[in-house]
């Protein structure tokens, strides 16, 4: 990669996808690369986490229902972690968002600082032009990047 490249794609807001299902990964990939933004996925919420503590993005797009580290665990470790917190997170899943409202509910009954509510929510499958104007909202929302 040539020094002008580098300093392209720095430029461009990291979104993270952390989805187990390669052809959602794929699709969003392509969707973000497609619209100015550098894409980074991952398929599950342990690499999830790990690379958010390497890239620090601008955006997490994060699947609910995952195998292993699941969504919803990663979600709970991001906002609990002093470094990672300040990241937005878009959920997409297959869950009903009244569902995931739900199960957030009863794991704040239980903890003494509550887990906040994602800066979005979109139920799978994503229609393209709702979940790039949902990610710019999160993204102007976050600090002016669009």
């Amino acid at each position: 990669m040539t020094e002008s490249q580098t300093s392209k794609t720095s430029t461009k807001p990291t979104i993270l996808i952390v989805d187990d299902e390669m052809d959602m990964r794929i699709f969003m990939s392509t969707l973000f690369e497609t619209s100015g933004y550098h894409p980074v996925a991952v398929r599950d919420g342990r690499q999830g986490l790990a690379k958010a503590a390497a890239l620090n993005p601008q955006l997490i797009i994060l699947d609910v229902m995952m195998p292993g580290e699941g969504g919803a665990l990663m979600y709970k470790a991001l906002k609990k972690d002093p470094q990672l917190s300040h990241i937005p997170v878009i959920m997409c899943s297959a869950v009903a968002k009244i569902s995931f409202n739900h199960y957030l509910k009863m794991l704040n009954a239980r903890l003494e600082t509550p887990v906040p509510d994602p800066e979005g929510y979109m139920e799978k499958p994503p229609e393209p032009d709702g979940l790039l104007a949902l990610a710019r909202r999160v993204l102007a929302d976050a600090g002016g990047i669009r």
